[in-house]
Formats: structure tokens, C-alpha cells, sequence
């Protein structure tokens, strides 16, 4: 590192010391050890700081540290495992203090990422940006063709300003881990990797176009049709971002929307079924929708906007979500602990009987409740302050999803009181368990996995030769204790019997397997394909599966 870098880099701790201790946050300064990077400064504190709560002087603290800080601060805004709801409420204020940089520095960008004059890549190109923010601003153009397009511009210089102080942040985290119980306790090392690796994709504004092709692309399949501005990849790169222009009245401004006569029911709908959508059939949804970020057309549709967040659920994530919801619907304990160590990391050392009781707690705050009166953010949030009271570790796209639901239904409050998203989110939940049902599903999801289970049957025979040299060379010594040789009988024949229960399911999987590949691939109307082969294969193999299960249970040693 260079001289002039190690220089910067002290600057920047000392800036960071300052607004800790101007803001009342003085020993936690000293705690981690940054107050001794001052020792010849004056180490003035705000005594009046101390009157005010934490959640404002540590919005002060961040606004004042620059654009890093500021974003770090609305990303974590999404992370209600991490941060407690008073502190999320405040960083939702959270406010880019930065001022619009010149329209020559954004020409010069423009030219250098796109390869080309401006005045050769867009016929018009405002000289004023329609919007600014800490990372970039926005402007208005028109391509060649006559598109109306906004151009979306990094800011100079903030890709490297915002290393250094992630690394700063980085080695900050290690040393309170090293020195506090509770910066342990909560993981600020990961927190902070996390919050830093989200932020890191934000700069990358290939990251927004991709995800909004995608998003495009799955609007196709929504009940509802919501539009999603094209993006031009050929006037985009790292630094730039072009896509439609596209107007309408925002979500929040009612009385815009009630001058122009638009059904609040029916929006609040729209938006609703969209993300619900989004979340438990794509399982990639909008990281934050807000009433910003969506707008309503004169035709009466959506348009959502702004893609630089956006969250993913695996198949079995979407699953047990669901699974969530309809158990915390139904009243059920073993459903919702069920679905929770599904969800998340259950450690060996959690009191299950102490998280049961928190459980019962959480089940019986919803019991008997009307669907209108259900928050399903809140049933979420509540999620999290169970998992988080018994160590818990959420994937970070759930706690993203709890943010959204939570905005979302904000949003749909504001519109229409009395629409209930626990109420329609629950068919969609049924919905996702009964296609997990569907045999055809299962088949192609075995039909995936044959090739790992060949190989695992071809290394059985290899595995149990190693076993057995092991055991002809003394080295893998076996004793058996009979006490009860009657009882050891037993136990042998419902392992044998286990064992054939799980050769029969299977061998039931392959043959359907076989049954429904053979009968995709053939191409020609034959005698035999005209014979329903799937169906009578099914029979046989049901009629087979029967058998073998009455057979076992009637012996009483399954």
C-alpha cells in the first residue's frame, strides 16, 4: 500500500472516530479501540447527544460518514434478524446528503463506458439529472430511434471510496469480535461481510440489467399484467444503465390516483397477487417495493421499477415458507418448529423445549385471529425473533423476503384497509404443496437425480471390498453382544424389511422414470405406444407397493 493510500486510509479512521464520539457514541469508540487513533486530537463530545435515542444519533453518524455508510444503513434496513425494529425504523429515514455531480463528469463516463461521443449514442440527452442519490444519478434521453430512455450514471470516484471503507469496516468488525461479547454474539463479522457483499453488487449495474430481464421474463406468466422497462444492453456496461422512461402516477401520491379515478381495491390487488407471485411461484421478487419504486400507467397498470435488489428462494425455501404459513394458519406447533429447521440452521446446543414454548407462544398469538387482522410480514418478523432468541441462522434472501412482505403490505394497507395478503397468500401456499404432490413432478425430480444414484450404487460394491480387506488385515475389529438374541432377531427382520420397503420405492420411481422418458421420446404412432403403458405400469407397481406394505405392517416389525 502506498504512502498517499496509508495517509487516506488514517483520515478516514479519524473521520469515522469523530462522528462515533460527536454523536454520543464515544465509548463504543473506545471499546473497539479506535479512540487511540486520536491521541493529540480534542475528543469533544456532544453531551446533548446522549438526551437523544440511539436510532436517530446512529442515522446522524451514518449520514455524516458519506455514501457508504448511508447505503450499508438502508441495506441493513432489510435485515430484521440482524437489526431490532426500532433501529430498522430509523434507517428507512435514511437520506443521501450528496450532491448532483456536473453534467461534464457524466458525459465523460458515459463516453468512456459506452465506447463512443454522446452525441453519436443518443439524439437528445438532458443536461439536468431527473434524479440523484449516493451512488448515481439518473437522466433523461432519447436513443436514435426516438425511444425516451433514462440513462442511470455512477457516481465518480465511489466505486474506490467505497473499498476503502468497506475495508475499513471489515477489520473494525474482526477487532469488536475480538474484544466485545456481543459483537461475537451477533456475528458483526459476517453482518458486516454480508451487508458489504450486497452492497458490492449494487455497484455493478450488469447485476440491475440482469435481473430485470429476468423480472421482465417472468411478468409474462403473472395473472396480472404489470409492465417491466426494457433494457437497451448495448448503451449499458458496469458504470451505465439504460432502459425505458417510463411515466405514471406513483403508488403513494392517493390523490394523484384519485383525481385520475383508479380503483384502490383493484391496485392494491394487483400489487399484492404480483409479489406473492413473484415470491412463492418465481421465487425471485423485488427487494424492495416501495410505493417509489412502483407506478401506475394509464392503462391502468403496474410498472415496477428499480431491480438493483432483488431476492431468491430455492425450491425448497419456497416450500417450507409456505409450509410456514398454512401450519401458523392451522394451529400447528410441530409444523411451524418444522418448518423453521427447515428454513435455518438449528445448533445442537438449542433447548428444543424451550423453543417449543416459544413456539406455542408465537401460535397462540394468531390463534382464532381473523384473516384481515394477520400481518404476514408480522407472522415473518415473529419468525425471525424466535430464531434469532434460540441462535438460529436465516438465509439472508428470507430475511430480504420479510422486508418486502412488510413493504408490500404497507402499501396495500394504505390502499385498501381491509384486503387481507395472509388470506391470499394461503391458496398460494396449498397451491406450491399440492404440485410437490404431483407424480409427474416427482418423476422428472428423480429423473434428475438417477445419475448420482448411479454412481452411488456402482461405489457400493467398491466401498464394501475396502471394508472387507480392512477386516482380513485386522484392522477393523467387529463385536456383537447378544442378550437377547430374540429381540436382535427382530430388530434384523424390520431392517430387512426397511430395506425392501425402500428397493420397492425405488424401483417404483424407475420404472415410472423409464415409462414417462420412453413415452416423451417416442416420435412415431406404433402399436405399442397406442397401448397405455404408464397407466398400467402404475398399477402394476401400486398393486405391487400395496402388497409389500400390508405384508410388512401385518407382520407388526416395519
Amino acid at each position: 500500500m502506498s504512502l498517499g493510500k496509508k495517509i487516506r486510509r488514517l483520515q478516514r479512521y479519524q473521520e469515522i472516530t469523530k462522528a462515533f464520539i460527536k454523536n454520543g457514541f464515544g465509548f463504543v469508540a473506545k471499546d473497539i479501540g479506535l479512540i487511540e487513533l486520536l491521541p493529540f486530537q480534542r475528543r469533544d463530545e456532544d453531551h446533548n447527544a446522549s438526551q437523544r435515542s440511539i436510532g436517530p444519533r446512529l442515522r446522524m453518524i451514518l449520514e455524516e460518514l458519506g455514501p457508504t455508510f448511508v447505503k450499508l444503513g438502508q441495506i441493513a434496513s432489510t435485515r430484521p434478524d440482524f437489526i431490532p425494529a426500532p433501529l430498522i425504523k430509523e434507517l428507512e429515514h435514511l437520506q443521501d446528503h450528496v450532491a448532483p455531480f456536473p453534467y461534464e463528469t457524466a458525459e465523460v463516463i458515459v463516453e468512456n463506458e459506452l465506447g463512443a461521443p454522446i452525441g453519436e449514442l443518443f439524439r437528445e440527452f438532458g443536461r439536468e439529472p431527473i434524479a440523484s442519490a449516493s451512488i448515481g444519478q439518473v437522466y433523461r434521453a432519447v436513443l436514435p430511434d426516438g425511444t425516451a430512455v433514462a440513462v442511470k450514471v455512477q457516481r465518480p470516484g465511489i466505486e474506490r471510496r467505497i473499498a476503502v471503507d468497506l475495508d475499513i469496516l471489515s477489520e473494525l468488525s474482526r477487532q469488536a469480535e475480538a474484544r466485545l461479547e456481543w459483537a461475537r454474539k451477533y456475528r458483526l463479522a459476517d453482518m458486516i461481510g454480508e451487508l458489504s457483499r450486497a452492497l458490492q453488487m449494487e455497484l455493478d449495474y450488469r447485476v440491475e440489467a440482469r435481473n430485470t430481464e429476468r423480472f421482465a421474463a417472468n411478468a409474462k406468466r403473472w395473472t396480472h399484467p404489470v409492465h417491466i422497462p426494457s433494457v437497451y444492453g448495448e448503451y449499458s456496461s458496469r458504470k451505465v444503465l439504460t432502459m425505458d422512461y417510463i411515466e405514471g402516477i406513483k403508488l403513494s401520491e392517493r390523490e394523484q390516483l384519485s383525481e385520475a379515478g383508479y380503483d384502490y381495491k383493484k391496485l392494491s390487488e394487483i400489487f399484492a397477487m404480483t409479489i406473492l407471485e413473484q415470491v412463492l411461484f418465481d421465487g425471485f421478487f423485488h427487494g424492495d417495493p416501495h410505493p417509489g419504486n412502483v407506478l401506475v400507467l394509464p392503462c391502468g397498470e403496474l410498472a415496477l421499477l428499480d431491480f438493483g435488489m432483488a431476492g431468491r428462494l430455492s425450491e425448497e425455501m419456497k416450500m417450507q415458507f409456505a409450509s410456514f404459513v398454512i401450519a401458523l394458519r392451522g394451529q400447528s406447533t410441530d409444523g411451524v418448529i418444522r418448518a423453521i429447521s427447515k428454513l435455518g440452521i438449528i445448533p445442537e446446543e438449542t433447548d428444543r423445549s424451550a423453543l417449543r414454548l416459544d413456539v406455542d407462544e408465537l401460535r397462540e398469538k394468531y390463534y382464532d385471529l381473523p384473516l384481515q387482522e394477520i400481518s404476514i410480514g408480522e407472522a415473518v418478523g415473529d419468525l425471525f425473533r424466535v430464531s434469532i432468541k434460540h441462535d438460529i441462522r436465516i438465509p439472508s434472501d428470507l430475511t430480504l423476503l420479510g422486508k418486502s412482505l412488510l413493504t408490500m403490505e404497507g402499501v396495500v394497507e394504505a390502499l385498501d384497509p381491509e384486503f387481507s395478503v395472509f388470506d391470499a397468500a394461503e391458496p398460494f401456499g396449498k397451491r406450491l404443496l399440492l404440485e410437490r404432490l404431483d407424480p409427474l413432478r416427482a418423476a422428472r425430480k428423480w429423473a434428475g437425480k438417477l445419475p448420482e444414484y448411479a454412481d452411488l450404487l456402482e461405489e457400493i460394491p467398491l466401498r464394501f471390498k475396502d471394508v472387507l480387506g480392512l477386516i482380513k488385515k485386522g484392522k477393523l475389529g467387529l463385536e456383537v453382544s447378544l442378550q437377547d438374541e430374540e429381540r436382535f432377531a427382530k430388530k434384523l427382520d424390520r431392517i430387512g424389511n426397511r430395506l425392501s420397503f425402500s428397493i420397492v420405492l425405488l424401483s417404483f420411481s424407475l420404472i415410472m422414470v423409464g415409462l414417462i422418458i420412453g413415452s416423451s421420446m417416442g416420435q412415431q404412432n406404433t402399436v405399442l405406444w397406442q397401448i397405455p403403458a404408464i397407466e398400467i405400469g402404475l398399477a402394476i407397481a401400486l398393486a405391487m407397493f400395496v402388497f409389500l406394505i400390508y405384508s410388512i405392517f401385518r407382520s407388526g416389525r416395519f
